[in-house]
Order: structure tokens, then sequence, then C-alpha cells
């Protein structure tokens, strides 16, 4: 069975961590950055198999690298965001997320939602 490489993307060390251990449960091998410019570095030097991207962050925030990703990739992006209206999750879908998470949200949900995610498009 294929090792998929999940990169977090939140300025949150706990929630690094406590999706870190539910995808290392699953046998996911996880990449971490706490700013947009770090992510999207890691993004373009690293194989990455799913993107799990906060909103809110440091540097550049989400919105910006959810749209930068999406000009060179179409690998899967679970936004995450304490901005949970309507408006925040169409505006998130519509630049190419895939999937849209407020906050606060379960780790095993997002550990959840990341492996179906991965079966559906790399199986």
């Amino acid at each position: 069975m294929k090792k998929h490489t999940v990169l977090i993307c939140d300025d949150n060390i706990a929630v690094h961590r406590s999706i870190e251990s539910y995808l290392a449960e699953d046998g996911i091998e996880v990449a971490s950055a706490f700013d947009g410019e770090s992510a999207l570095r890691i993004f373009h030097n690293d194989r990455i198999d799913l993107v799990i991207l906060d909103v809110m962050m440091p540097v550049k925030n989400g919105i910006e690298v959810c749209r930068e990703i999406r000009r060179h990739s179409d690998v899967p992006i679970l936004m995450l965001s304490a901005k949970d209206n309507e408006l925040d999750r169409i505006i998130g879908l519509e630049i190419g997320a895939d999937d849209y998470l407020g906050k606060p949200f379960s780790p095993r949900e997002v550990a959840i939602r990341v492996q179906k995610m991965l079966k559906r498009i790399y199986a």
C-alpha cells in the first residue's frame, strides 16, 4: 500500500499535533507548515498527496495559498477555519477547496475526511 503524505498548514501547533496523531494511526505521513509561505515552499518541493489548510495564517493566508496551489495542481485541499459562516464556506469551495470544515472540529473527523479523500483520489 502506498504511503501518503499530508501537508498540514495551520499556525496553531496544537492543531498539528491533534490531527497528526490520528493520521499517524492510519499510516499517513505529515509535513507541517505554520504560515502560508512555508506551506507553498513545502508543497512545491515535496510530494504532497493532500493539503489541510487553515484560512487565517500569517504571512500568506489560506485563500492565497489555495489559489496558488490550484494554479499548479489539483491535489485535494481540506480547508479549516474559525470563519464558518455560509459565505466563508462558499468562498473556500469556489476558490478550489474540496472540503471545508469549521473550527472547532474533531481531529478524528478530519482524519476520516482525509482518509476518504485519499481513497477516492488515489485508489
